[in-house]
């Protein structure tokens, strides 16, 4: 790796802190605050620039994995043969050697940059309409959980969000055992950046996708229905809505569908049989 600029700015903890003036009930004060970082990272693959995302700066080699994978751009972890994070002055660069020709075949020549991304694009990266909907083949069987259990996740994943607890301001995905304990949070400024880094990080620790659920803050996009689904997991709970397409894309490729997950009260929108509930009768 080349020698950094000495400005170029470390990668850390996900948030910096900056003086603001807070009016709280009348009274003012000039204080802290933790402010959640955002930067773009370009994804960069045999040479070829295939993306920039905006991101929330930790987790990056998981987020290269997961991102990757999700996007169909490698099959199998050992197709990623390196990854280099290399931090620039304007942002991040994640240089990866891939051992497939997808990207290049995507890009449609050498050297072009396909679509920049926002922190909440899903669609980063595709031109066509057959890129920008991908529907994932049928997940396996995966386990039945019981109500409890989701309970049990959603009442501790607030005290498992680093980040959101100095923050406000960013998303987590959660991988959760069939007990509801919460084995693995990854958090992102973009719900579908933090799905990405859960993914790679759940690959790299070779957990068993058919062995617990995932739980995300935010709404149930198609985009993260896509991501879970492939990835293998059966049971997605999201804290708010989902979208039709999302159901549809839960309904084809047999993922359960839950949100408005709140402690006391969710919605099942597909494939309820996964989820016992308190009197002991499926949906």
């Amino acid at each position: 790796m080349p020698p950094k600029h000495p400005e170029t700015p470390p990668i850390g903890k996900g948030y910096v802190t900056r003086r603001v003036d807070r009016y709280r009930r009348g009274e003012h004060e000039h204080t802290n605050d933790a402010i959640t970082e955002e930067v773009p990272v370009a994804m960069i693959y045999n040479d070829v620039p295939f993306a920039v995302m905006m991101v929330t700066p930790l987790d990056l080699e998981d987020f290269a994995l997961g991102f990757s994978l999700s996007e169909g751009l490698i099959a199998r972890q050992d197709e990623l043969q390196s990854i280099e994070v290399r931090p620039q002055l304007e942002g991040v660069e994640i240089i990866m050697r891939v051992s497939t020709t997808t990207v290049e075949d995507r890009a449609g020549q050498q050297g072009e940059r396909l679509l920049p991304g926002r922190s909440g694009c899903g669609l980063c990266g595709a031109r066509m309409l057959e890129d920008a909907v991908r529907h994932p083949k049928p997940v396996g069987r995966g386990p039945t959980i019981d109500a409890v259990a989701l309970e049990r996740a959603l009442d501790s994943l607030r005290n498992a969000q680093p980040v959101n607890a100095e923050t406000g301001s960013v998303h987590a995905a959660a991988w959760v055992d069939e007990n509801g304990k919460i084995a693995m949070v990854r958090e992102d400024v973009g719900r579908h950046n933090a799905l990405d880094k859960l993914i790679g990080a759940m690959v790299k620790a070779n957990l068993d996708t058919e062995a617990g659920f995932l739980v995300v803050t935010s709404r149930a996009s198609y985009e993260m229905v896509t991501k879970a689904a492939s990835a293998g997991i059966t049971l997605m709970a999201a804290i708010s809505a989902p979208t039709a397409l999302a159901i549809h894309l839960a309904e084809s490729t047999g993922l359960t569908l839950v949100g408005f997950a709140r402690p006391g009260s969710y919605v099942v929108y597909t494939h309820p049989q996964r989820l016992r509930h308190a009197a002991g009768a499926h949906a």
